[in-house]
């Protein structure tokens, strides 16, 4: 990509440059924001470094790459963490900035920026690129910052420290200091009062005199004063104000040819945009609620009380993708509204297509409907997966909505490539967290700096997922090697059976090898779920979704039961308990609060429950009876209701044969038998069904065996 860098002179700006060419991208303009006044070293701003900005203007002739500037006209008025168009703030300069260097120069794609741990900044940096249509490169984000410096100063950035505002650095002593002359005694403050190394605390600021990208020439600083900001005996706040540089040529270049040359200098002026014409351009995307012709729109719903799962899928669509998915967004958005929420109470979003080589039209749609402006609390986790819907006799759409009645949800959301973890372009998030359940998106073995799928096969691609939900769990303070309750691993149908062999034992290998690294004492079992689809995002192998159980500072509920059954209410099923059922479920309780069940019913099950007298149809109408049988039995035993289920999805193998409205209308009459055994008590007031019916090719425990007929995943949580 051609990336325009901002550039505030300091060390991490400079080295996220070198990063990008690093990973093959080209920059091919520069953009610095400075004071108003020239005589004034620093503004009172929470987003720019302006501290030696009057040396900046020499960036174009050291890199022979234009250089545009704009005069800071705003102030810091929206404080808030996530940004949002706001007049006369200091944001808005940026934009005109950037808004003119695309117009001048539209192959411009991206723009980096030296974001190393303020989301502050970045959330800001990412909504202007947002707005322009622009990627964001930010690949120092959650670097560690000892490493970082370390690296910094190996590969050639020449810095010297310009401000310093931290105990243990004296403005007499350590301004106009070499970065690499004062790297041990950053480490020593680190060590004595947890000093951030690369100053993101605000301890220092730096200016590159010199650097790789520096072809042409580099700085002398030759004179300059030292002014005092506050004489603080512990903490003293000094800037050093540049009063005579000059430009050292590198290689052949002729003395005479440094000097500055205005054609690479360009002043930004014009005013920011004001909120009317912003919101336009913002409403123009917003698809109109049309009628389209349906056959007919399906819907089910959880019935807890703070978290509700809905879902909606059509049967015998003659429409397209587009269409279809525009049907079944519309009539989520209308149960959301007649409920009193909207899309900022959604948590979570499992979308389900039916060809992934229309990913691009799919997307398109769902972004009208999902906005950051519709999410100011920040936009849900997703996972998009290609389901056999058509076979199924179903649209070519399928969404299921995970939905809280407050906003107590905290929400990962980094749009900016990086070296961390795999960036979320869009109205999507890496991770939500609500009521100490940590919801990941689907992972994939994306390479997080270049966002290419690893391409040595399923078990590289499996790794990579993995260590990418590593890393945004560590967002969270916690790990999916201690605190994941359970993995959802979709494997797309074109995995080798050879590699599908090997996935679930490096799974484990991976997870134990890392457990040993961190050496944690507490570690949750996690279930682990294998599903296989069609085909997955990008044309990968391997999808990884992993739940976790945050600890959160509050006391845990009580354990004792509610309206838990006695062991002889399961008769009236049908069944009654015996040892081989017990190998068809794995659950795990956590804390008394979170339950979750895994169902598999393979077809030797099937045998065991077989009638001899009994037809197809009737087999199958017993083994919903027996799913709903196990599952009952298994939340009563653990203290847990029908009322705590915040997810029930029944996955089922096309295989089957069975229409998806036939084998729905099985399962509502199991349900019915639990409703009836507890005396309408257990799903009172509730209209739809509360599981989704969601066709795969094949589920399991393992990855070498995916031939369960019926998989049953059951998602509870006590409030």
């Amino acid at each position: 990509m051609k990336v325009v860098a901002l550039v505030s002179g300091g060390k991490d700006s400079c080295y996220v440059m070198m990063k990008c060419i690093q990973y093959g991208h080209e920059i091919v303009a520069l953009a610095n924001l400075l004071p108003v006044d020239d005589s004034v070293d620093e503004l009172d701003s929470y987003m720019y470094q302006t501290v030696g900005h009057q040396i900046i203007v020499s960036y174009a002739e050291c890199m022979k790459v234009p250089l545009y500037r704009r005069r800071i006209r705003g102030s810091s008025r929206h404080q808030k963490l996530s940004y949002q168009m706001t007049p006369e703030d200091e944001v808005e300069d940026m934009f005109v900035l950037l808004s003119e260097v695309k117009r001048q120069i539209p192959s411009i794609t991206a723009v980096s920026s030296g974001a190393i741990a303020s989301d502050y900044q970045r959330l800001r940096v990412e909504s202007i690129c947002s707005r322009l249509g622009l990627v964001s490169l930010a690949f120092l984000w959650k670097q560690d910052q000892t490493l970082l410096l370390q690296e910094m100063i190996a590969n050639g950035i020449k810095a010297i420290l310009v401000k310093v505002a931290a105990i243990g650095l004296d403005p007499s002593k350590h301004l106009g200091k070499d970065l690499a002359f004062m790297e041990p005694h950053l480490l020593k403050l680190k060590e004595l009062y947890g000093s951030n190394v690369c100053g993101e605390g605000g301890e220092y600021e730096t200016l590159t005199l010199d650097c790789p990208l520096f072809t042409n020439a580099r700085i002398v600083l030759d004179e300059f004063e030292v002014k005092l900001h506050s004489p603080d005996s512990i903490a003293p706040v000094g800037v050093l104000h540049p009063t005579i540089f000059h430009l050292e040529k590198k290689g052949n270049t002729d003395s005479s040819s440094l000097e500055e040359e205005p054609g690479l200098v360009f002043e930004v002026q014009g005013d920011c945009p004001n909120t009317t014409e912003s919101t336009c351009q913002l409403n123009n995307g917003i698809v109109d609620v049309v009628e389209h012709t349906r056959t007919r729109v399906n819907l089910s719903k959880t019935g807890k009380e703070n978290t509700v799962s809905i879902c909606c899928w059509l049967e015998d669509s003659s429409t397209g993708l587009k269409e279809d998915l525009e049907t079944v967004l519309t009539e989520i958005e209308t149960q959301l509204l007649k409920q009193g929420f909207n899309w900022e109470n959604v948590l979570y979003i499992h979308l389900y297509i039916s060809d992934m080589s229309e990913f691009s039209v799919a997307n398109e749609t769902y972004v009208k409907f999902i906005t950051h402006e519709k999410c100011p609390f920040g936009v849900p986790s997703r996972s998009t997966i290609e389901l056999p819907l058509v076979q199924a006799g179903l649209g070519k759409a399928y969404v299921e909505v995970l939905v809280a009645i407050d906003r107590s949800k905290r929400v990962l959301h980094v749009q900016s490539i990086s070296s961390w973890a795999p960036s979320c372009i869009g109205p999507y998030s890496q991770a939500t967290l609500h009521k100490g359940v940590l919801h990941m998106a689907g992972q994939l073995g994306l390479d997080p700096p270049t966002m290419n799928l690893r391409n040595e096969g399923a078990v590289a691609e499996l790794n990579q997922a993995l260590t990418n939900s590593e890393a945004i769990a560590e967002a969270f303070r916690c790990s999916i090697t201690s605190s994941a309750v359970l993995f959802v691993v979709f494997c797309s149908e074109r995995t080798k059976q050879s590699e599908r062999n090997q996935l679930h034992e490096n799974f484990v290998s991976f997870l134990d090898l890392a457990k040993s690294s961190r050496r944690v004492s507490s570690v949750l079992d996690p279930i682990f779920l294998y599903i296989l689809v069609p085909d997955l995002p990008k044309r990968a192998l391997v999808e990884v979704k992993p739940v976790l159980y945050v600890e959160e500072d509050t006391e845990s509920d009580d354990e004792t039961g509610k309206d838990q059954l006695g062991e002889g209410d399961y008769s009236c099923l049908g069944y009654k308990p015996e040892k081989w059922h017990q190998d068809c479920v794995q659950k795990r309780v956590v804390d008394g609060k979170i339950c979750v069940t895994i169902l598999s019913i393979s077809a030797g099950v099937m045998r065991k429950l077989h009638e001899p007298s009994g037809n197809e149809e009737q087999q199958l109408e017993k083994v919903s009876r027996f799913c709903v049988y196990l599952l009952n039995k298994t939340l009563s035993e653990n203290s847990f209701s029908w009322q705590d289920t915040t997810s029930l999805r029944i996955h089922f193998s096309t295989s089957l044969g069975v229409s998806l409205k036939r084998l729905s209308d099985m399962f509502e009459t199991a349900f019915k038998g639990v409703n009836e055994m507890s005396h309408g008590v257990t799903f009172t007031g509730l209209k739809e069904p509360i599981f989704n019916l969601v066709p795969v090719l094949g589920a399991g425990n393992s990855s070498a065996s995916l031939d369960n007929i019926i998989t049953c995943e059951l998602f509870s949580l006590r409030s």
